[in-house]
């Protein structure tokens, strides 16, 4: 997957505008204008396209977190300038407070079965030897779950009382 896609499908999921887009990333004191902004959300066969680097998708993941979680005191968080899968998914866990069993249902909404051992193994330190490396299937099938789960509705609430 690249930078790119997951941006767009963040903004889909959560059926955010341009504006609001730019206020995730102003979150994380960087200011976007609204021209760079548009070349990053066109398809790739679009001649305007440009690639999102991996720094400015963890000012936006970070900017993310601030906007969901609130900010910590302190300065802002030094975005990471090499991202690969296993971050972004630890800062969506982080971002939309989501604990083992949430990213386990979210997982089964996109007909993916995973256990929290299997899980665990996503956030662990690269050294450890039960570290496992995020793939792009994954990482889509989660994002899959989180389409379901936030913008398709949500499966878990509660019906209306009448």
């Amino acid at each position: 997957m690249t930078n790119n896609d997951i941006l767009r499908r963040i903004r889909y999921i959560f059926n955010y505008g341009d504006s609001h887009m730019l206020s995730i990333f102003a979150e994380a004191d960087l200011t976007v204008d609204i021209e760079q902004y548009h070349h990053w959300m066109r398809k790739e066969e679009d001649e305007k396209y440009v690639n999102l680097t991996d720094t400015n998708l963890a000012i936006f993941l970070n900017g993310f977190i601030n906007k969901n979680r609130g900010k910590k005191d302190g300065p802002q968080a030094k975005p990471e300038s090499n991202l690969n899968n296993n971050i972004i998914l630890r800062k969506l866990k982080i971002a939309l407070n989501l604990n083992d069993v949430d990213m386990i249902n979210i997982m089964e909404l996109a007909d993916v079965r995973i256990g929290k051992s299997e899980l665990s193994a996503f956030f662990r330190k690269p050294a450890h030897k039960n570290f496992r490396q995020c793939k792009d299937q994954f990482l889509r099938n989660f994002l899959k779950g989180m389409q379901v789960k936030y913008h398709d509705g949500d499966p878990w609430a509660k019906p209306a009382a009448e």
